[in-house]
């Protein structure tokens, strides 16, 4: 990939709770602990998701991650029990579904209908 790296972050309340939430959501553990508090995934090349425990800060962030299956990425996280908010359809066939974490935050799956 070329361009600069990715390195996007929500804020939590709860960092043991919502680390399990992303767990199951992204289907893995993170990629490395930064901290006590802090937990970071790798969504692919030069491409990174972390979440910090601020709850002073909590639960207004929103993220949209565009996998290369979205059907399968939806089916992956109802299958670890975690299900969505709602799902959103847009011009030209895009599609989005929409999870909230623990506090609140955005969290949506977009991509191009099958």
């Amino acid at each position: 990939m070329s361009g600069p790296e990715l390195f996007a972050g929500l804020f939590v309340g709860d960092y043991e709770a919502s680390r399990a939430w992303y767990g199951r959501l992204l289907g893995a553990e993170p990629a490395f602990l930064a901290s006590d508090t802090e937990a970071v995934w790798q969504l692919g090349e030069q491409r990174w998701l972390y979440i910090k425990q601020h709850p002073e800060h909590a639960g207004h962030g929103e993220v949209t991650l565009f996998p290369e299956d979205l059907d399968a990425t939806v089916a992956g996280a109802a299958g670890r029990g975690v299900d969505p908010q709602r799902h959103e359809d847009y011009p030209g066939g895009v599609r989005k579904v929409v999870y909230r974490d623990p506090d609140g935050n955005e969290i949506g799956f977009g991509g191009a209908t099958a």
